[in-house]
């Protein structure tokens, strides 16, 4: 059951590109019954090859802005080691709590990004063309710390507040943001899992099983995001982190 569940899991965080981490944890927790510090072990380890399947798929589909995700990325591995170390110290039932509030509002941003562009135009300037140069650097970097903390504290990929950042910060158009986002996923998620796996918290029989469903599921998944009516793909992006993050606040 465990195995079914993520790859039909996987197929969706392929399809919508998001890390899915935060999903994962959700079913892990709430579907079966899976420590919270294991199971952000678990999610994040797994997201590693889950990402490298569906970026290559994008990447071959020319839909990841390398220079870009790459920079993110560097940064993120540094934020990811730390959070991973501070999650280590954080209550089950606190870190539980944050991780579902932030699952949720990273629907939020991505309902305003995705539907409210004018309101959001009006309030902050959104680039309409790549970040290039030493400010693509500066930024880069510090947006992958932050974001790499974020996931590596709570276990979330953090994709929605990446796909945002891409696309507001750094100019990358919707579509190419999704690859993106899982070329940064990949560094973030690898050094956050070596931060648990530091502390003893990954459980290799569950992350096994999770690894292999996911992985599967995001290389088919990946395939349609860019036959999707756009429509249809921004509905699945919002609705994705909503639901998990409303069933871990009420659940977990």
């Amino acid at each position: 059951m465990l195995f079914l569940s993520m790859l039909l899991l996987g197929a969706l965080i392929g399809f919508v590109g998001a890390g899915g981490a935060g999903v994962t944890i959700t079913l892990l927790t709430v579907g079966f019954g899976v420590p919270i510090h294991t199971a952000l072990a678990v999610a994040l380890a797994s997201m590693v090859f889950t990402m490298l399947s569906g970026a290559i798929s994008h990447f071959r589909q020319k839909e990841v802005v390398v220079r870009t995700g790459a920079v993110i990325g560097l940064g993120g591995i540094i934020g990811a080691f730390i959070g991973a170390n501070v999650s280590n110290l954080m209550p089950s039932g606190f870190l539980s709590s944050i991780t579902g509030i932030m699952l949720f509002s990273s629907a939020v941003i991505l309902y305003i990004k995705l539907y409210k562009n004018r309101w959001l135009a009006a309030h902050t300037p959104v680039r309409t063309t790549l970040l290039t140069g030493r400010p693509l650097w500066i930024r880069g970097i510090i947006t992958g710390i932050i974001t790499g903390f974020l996931s590596g504290a709570f276990g979330i990929g953090a994709a929605a507040y990446i796909q945002l950042c891409l696309m507001v910060i750094f100019g990358v158009p919707l579509l190419q943001s999704i690859g993106t986002c899982m070329m940064i996923i990949l560094p973030i998620s690898a050094s956050g899992g070596l931060g648990y796996l530091f502390n003893g918290r990954l459980d290799f029989p569950i992350f096994v099983q999770t690894l292999l469903g996911l992985m599967l599921g995001a290389w088919f998944g990946a395939k349609g995001t860019h036959l999707a009516p756009l429509p249809f793909l921004k509905v699945c992006i919002v609705a994705m982190p909503a639901v998990g993050g409303i069933i871990m606040i009420l659940f977990h």
